[in-house]
């Protein structure tokens, strides 16, 4: 167990490759209710979003989600999240444990006349159930990516999201806090692999999905940092002047994958030569190799690229490589 953002959080249970492999060929759970919840609700809590969230929230029925960010006025990303829409004029967003009292002030302090804006982090419990299996073991339907609706498992009312953190097939689920020991025991019975942080971790690697904080904040701006796809140029949200121009220029530095093809496992903050560092690394418990995300030059983002990597004081070569790193028919 290990402190996190003010919950003590559990590194591994067995340990982190059989977790890992669990939800790569079967099932695993997270708890994650550490992440935040924030509701926005009223007439004009549509309006209010589409100017701080980059992805296009007129596009969002009720009954789906979609990934965005939250952007400040440089394009830097203050959070990546995921908005839920749960009503004609109410939403639901959840978002980083660590970020939850700067995002709700953020949001609440531009507040406009007919939206609401709550903190209601306290009484949500989460629970990501992620793998090949995870929708058989819980007995629930298949349902497209992002999107959610009501269902029940093991007697516990949940939202059913069809959304996770792993590149696998799997759900999160919420629920009210006082229904989660009763969840968590109704997902581990059905034979889901309990998983921690460390886990966790290396799964999203893989499939490079970036971490806030490590590969993504406000300091890295949304085109740099990948995430273009979910920035709406056509519309009107903080900072999308500062994106349309990098767009258009081109970053100077970009967030790319790589793979070690020399024996090493590279980590966070370890030098990139031409001026390029680790954002985040780890051993590949699928590939068995070192991989990671780091910032490079765009003059060496492409495919192919050789890179030099200073692992603690050895010079250890690398490649840029298309993402996701990892891919199921490899295994």
């Amino acid at each position: 167990m290990v402190p996190f953002a003010g919950w003590e959080m559990p590194v591994q249970y067995e340990g982190v490759i059989q977790e890992h492999r669990a939800v790569r060929t079967d099932a695993g759970v997270f708890d994650v209710s550490h992440m935040g919840e924030i509701e926005v609700e009223g007439p004009q809590a549509a309006e209010l979003l589409q100017g701080l969230l980059s992805n296009d929230v007129a596009k969002l029925e009720e009954g789906e989600a979609q990934y965005t960010l939250l952007t400040n006025d440089d394009g830097g990303i203050v959070d990546d999240l995921i908005v839920y829409r749960t009503g004609p004029h109410r939403f639901l967003l959840i978002v980083n444990a660590s970020n939850r009292e700067a995002d709700f002030e953020w949001i609440a302090e531009r507040e406009i006349r007919g939206s609401d804006v709550r903190d209601v982090s306290d009484d949500y419990a989460l629970l990501a159930v992620q793998g090949p299996r995870a929708l058989e073991r819980l007995g629930l339907p298949r349902a497209k990516p992002f999107t959610w609706a009501m269902g029940n498992v093991g007697g516990v009312e949940v939202m059913v999201n069809r959304t996770g953190y792993t590149g696998e097939e799997g759900v999160e689920l919420a629920c009210m806090a006082d229904d989660a020991p009763a969840l968590w025991d109704a997902v581990v019975e059905r034979g889901v692999v309990p998983c921690g942080l460390g886990a966790r971790d290396t799964l999203r690697l893989e499939v490079c999905y970036p971490l806030h904080g490590n590969d993504i904040g406000p300091q890295w701006d949304a085109i740099s940092s990948g995430l273009g796809w979910v920035c709406a140029l056509d519309t009107e949200f903080t900072g999308v002047e500062r994106l349309r121009d990098v767009k258009e220029r081109g970053p100077d530095r970009k967030l790319v994958a790589f793979r070690m093809t020399e024996q090493a496992i590279p980590r966070q903050g370890m030098g990139i030569e031409g001026g390029g560092e680790v954002t985040s690394g780890s051993l590949s418990p699928m590939l068995e190799v070192g991989i990671g995300l780091g910032y490079v030059p765009a003059t060496a983002s492409a495919p192919g690229t050789e890179l030099t990597i200073d692992v603690r004081g050895r010079q250890r070569r690398g490649e840029v490589v298309t993402k996701p790193i990892y891919k199921r028919e490899e295994s």
